[in-house]
């Protein structure tokens, strides 16, 4: 996947080109080509691509199935929504080869066992997908992207199918994605907040090869089975087309850590509320700032929920402690008139966050370990704000009885 500036740079160098003026020969080479991942965010899954090397004509390109702009118009909307637009870009492998170098990612290159017949086939079926009307596509990081393009248009042009000699590994769509981004960072934290039940449902090996890493490992042993019967190896070689330089082991900071940051706001909180207990006051400010973080929290998650076309992010608990709701009370709380609307609001909210601890510890869906302290968190304050909120109208209740 490209940054924008070298989508623009490869855009212009090879927009004039026309597909149906590319030929090979018989004796071109195909092979698969595996980025591992990368620091950038967009770049911490890796990238596949095809490369077709014909010496003969003097071609050697890189298909690539992730070239994406950020200046797209309204580009973070669409991302959000899931309507997020990508292309096949066509260039020279040496365009492709040094963008990775630069990022320290090892590229390696699986020469695939195809027939002249299977070539050929596959290279129409690149060149016909590269032209002009049929390039962009509709990207989809779990089921259609830069690794499963290049996947289903080599096996399309098989001449029988393929057979893996690996046992799939019982990973979740969850799992696999943890161990790219890790286990205790922002990243992980954000996704996991975003993605609902569905994401904790182990995926087949097919959809593990979401992954380039993955398919790379479930191509290298693969075997192709012919109509007539006859086996083959799909890989004949594998080659590295980029060293990986060895880096020094970065020193985490604390604040990286979503659980160290859930924790001490915890810790902040459980403070500020037995200081709250011992004036008999209550801390709006504190309060305001949770309650807005969350309810903001829980808008975004409300809406990729009911109007995203992501897969994975339906059907998410999260909700039960990410009230969008919140963002409404964070006004109420200093509005008089109105507390014993919150009252019984804060009925629904404690049930909600209590709810909310009982799916995280059945794991019904699995929550990020950094939203427990803050789910506790908001359980205390709900329930300080609760206690005052009852003692206060209570005791206007018996005012008013005794004054009749």
């Amino acid at each position: 996947m490209k940054k924008s500036i070298l989508f623009v740079f490869l855009f212009v160098c090879i927009i004039n080109s026309n597909a149906q003026q590319i030929t090979f020969s018989d004796s071109a080479i195909v092979s698969l080509i595996t980025c591992s991942p990368g620091d950038e965010v967009y770049s911490k899954f890796g990238h596949t691509a095809i490369r077709i090397n014909d010496i003969l004509s003097d071609n050697d390109v890189v298909f690539n199935y992730g070239i994406f702009s950020f200046e797209t118009k309204n580009f973070y909307y669409k991302f959000i929504k899931g309507e997020t637009d990508y292309q096949l870009g066509l260039y020279d492998t040496k365009l492709f080869l040094p963008e990775y170098a630069a990022r320290n990612s090892l590229v390696e290159e699986q020469v695939l066992n195809l027939s002249a017949d299977e070539k050929k086939k596959l290279i129409n079926y690149l060149l016909t997908n590269y032209e002009f009307q049929n390039r962009v596509y509709r990207y989809n990081f779990v089921f259609d992207n830069c690794s499963t393009r290049p996947r289903d248009k080599i096996m399309a042009a098989l001449n029988g199918h393929l057979k893996y000699q690996t046992v799939a590994q019982s990973n979740t769509f969850r799992q696999w994605v943890g161990l790219y981004v890790g286990p205790d960072s922002w990243l992980k934290f954000g996704i996991d907040i975003i993605f609902g039940k569905d994401a904790d449902k182990i995926a087949t090996q097919n959809e593990s090869m979401f992954l380039p890493e993955i398919l790379m490992f479930e191509m290298q042993s693969a075997q192709i089975i012919s109509i007539n019967g006859d086996i083959r190896k799909f890989v004949t070689k594998k080659n590295i087309l980029v060293e990986k330089r060895e880096e020094k082991d970065q020193i985490k900071t604390w604040y990286k850590k979503p659980i160290i940051i859930s924790f001490i706001l915890l810790l902040i909180g459980i403070i500020i509320t037995l200081w709250d207990i011992k004036r008999h006051r209550h801390n709006k400010e504190f309060d305001t700032l949770i309650l807005l973080i969350t309810g903001l929290a829980g808008v975004i998650v409300f809406y990729m929920m009911v109007f995203s076309t992501h897969p994975l992010v339906k059907h998410n608990l999260n909700l039960l402690w990410l009230n969008p709701l919140n963002l409404i009370v964070a006004i109420l709380i200093w509005i008089k008139p109105y507390r014993k609307n919150l009252f019984y609001y804060e009925i629904l909210n404690i049930t909600l966050l209590i709810t909310a601890l009982i799916v995280f510890a059945l794991s019904t869906q699995v929550f990020n370990v950094a939203s427990f302290p803050l789910i506790v968190l908001l359980l205390i304050r709900s329930s300080h704000w609760f206690s005052r909120t009852k003692r206060r109208i209570f005791k206007k209740r018996d005012f008013l009885k005794i004054n009749k």
